[in-house]
């Protein structure tokens, strides 16, 4: 993920993030709430410092003759204490085909493979079924817990070396 692709998707310009990274955006996706979630930096936190605020945000692509985006794997920055934080989200129509499992693992294991990283971690609730096939297919295992304002338990899972 470069500055250039999130400052197009940011300015909601469908054309200029589609032509940056050579693929098609879904109707729907990236919506406002994902927006938010992926990219919790105002702009210029972003532009400030990318390779700490996008380290290793990655778009999920198909592979066929005309390419288009079906989601994202995102980490919360390179972090400080070599303890790296992802989130992933798929659109839609793409769900439930494996995609989400397949471009996070690959993205984790990259994470692992890093200089200084020793751990990957994902959240999730209790009662999201689909992320937490996701998180066992990742070979994470659960950590601990913490209460969530409104939506219950959510629940830490991670990954070491």
């Amino acid at each position: 993920m470069t500055v250039d692709v999130v400052d197009a998707v940011l300015a909601a310009d469908r054309a200029r993030a589609e032509a940056l990274v050579g693929a098609a955006f879904p109707e729907a996706w990236p919506g406002s709430d994902l927006v938010a979630r992926a990219f919790p930096y105002a702009i210029d936190a972003i532009r400030a410092a990318p390779e700490v605020r996008l380290w290793g945000d990655t778009l999920m692509l198909t592979r066929d003759a005309s390419p288009r985006v079906v989601g994202s794997v995102v980490f919360h920055g390179l972090p400080a204490d070599g303890i790296a934080e992802v989130g992933y989200g798929v659109e839609e129509a793409s769900r439930g085909q494996g995609l989400a499992s397949e471009g996070t693992l690959a993205v984790v294991e990259w994470a692992l493979a890093q200089p200084g990283i020793v751990a990957v971690q994902a959240t999730t609730f209790t009662w999201h079924a689909a992320s937490l096939r996701v998180i066992h297919k990742l070979g994470m295992t659960r950590v601990g817990a913490r209460d969530h304002d409104t939506l219950g338990e959510l629940v830490v899972f991670e990954r070491r070396r």
